[in-house]
């Protein structure tokens, strides 16, 4: 593992272990009770994007594991981020959400950024090690 291209590696490490630990307590949010609880006409909707997003911060740390290997997923990665990015940008500019879930779906688009860097950078870093 110590060949595998290290920008990308940290990327997709990074990117997993922050989605994990921001993603994990949105199961407990409803027992909270609290502004921020799930909406109780469509819970399955908060708790099914919860899961499918944990999910991927999975994926995440599988790239980030081989990431020659799993290149090809990291394209996938930078749409998983711009699908809640730009969703919440455009949410908060007709006024649907408040500022808290801009600054997460800002948080999503510069880590899709980043992936696509370390999307390209694995390239360079493979072609140089050759």
């Amino acid at each position: 593992m110590s060949n595998q291209p290290k920008f990308a590696r940290r990327v997709f490490l990074i990117a997993g272990i922050y989605g994990i630990a921001v993603l994990l307590p949105q199961y407990f949010v409803e027992l909270g009770g609290g502004s921020e609880s799930v909406p109780t006409e469509r819970p399955e909707l908060h708790y099914g994007f919860v899961g499918v997003a944990l999910v991927w911060q999975f994926a995440f740390l599988l790239i980030a594991s081989d990431v020659r290997r799993y290149r090809p997923f990291m394209l996938i990665g930078v749409l998983e981020k711009l699908s809640f990015g730009l969703a919440a940008a455009v949410l908060y500019c007709a006024g649907r959400v408040p500022i808290a879930a801009l600054v997460a779906g800002s948080i999503d688009l510069v880590l899709g950024a980043l992936f696509v860097m370390a999307y390209r950078a694995s390239k360079s870093e493979a072609t140089n090690e050759s």
